[in-house]
């Protein structure tokens, strides 16, 4: 049965909701370097996972049941307070580039912006196949930092670190272009 597109209180905006409400836990569980040697830890990476799949729950819940404005405001919304406050936790840990992290806040920032502005006269800017990859190596990014096989090597998450910025600068434009042309 579809639901009003109006409508708060969906189970998909509960999903999203719940993962904003549970970030904080992953924020703290997200390791420190212990003697200058960075080591992972299975918990914060289960709870990351966990974080991020559903993310694919409320999307598949709002396909199914119908979407929202709530919920296309919400969902995004969820999507950069994991990913940005997981980066910025990582930072603060030594482990991310702050030049890097805020090259990533600044484009979700001017795009969710933009997003507030143009949906206020009624227009809807759906997520980009190139922004859902770019979402994706920005969590592969932290995954593989907090995953205890992979977590000593730099070279893996800081090559999806610098992916992530590449494809967060390139969906940056993509928007910007769209939002430049002539309707």
């Amino acid at each position: 049965m579809p639901v009003d597109p109006n409508a708060l209180a969906t189970w998909a905006n509960a999903v999203t909701v719940s993962r904003i409400l549970v970030s904080p836990l992953m924020f703290t569980a997200i390791p420190s370097a212990v003697g200058g040697r960075w080591i992972g830890s299975w918990w914060a990476v289960a709870l990351w996972f966990v974080l991020c799949v559903s993310d694919s729950l409320d999307g598949y819940l709002a396909r199914r049941h119908g979407t929202t404005r709530s919920g296309a405001f919400l969902d995004p919304l969820a999507d950069k307070v994991l990913v940005l406050c997981a980066m910025f936790t990582l930072v603060n840990r030594g482990v991310f580039a702050l030049g890097l992290v805020l090259v990533i806040a600044a484009r979700e920032l001017i795009v969710s912006i933009y997003r507030v502005v143009v949906g206020s006269h009624g227009v809807s800017v759906p997520a980009s196949r190139l922004a859902k990859v770019k979402t994706l190596s920005q969590q592969l990014s932290v995954g593989f930092v907090l995953l205890p096989w992979t977590a000593s090597s730099t070279w893996l998450w800081d090559g999806l670190l610098w992916l992530a910025v590449a494809l967060t600068v390139l969906s940056g434009a993509q928007y910007a272009v769209r939002a430049l042309r002539p309707a």
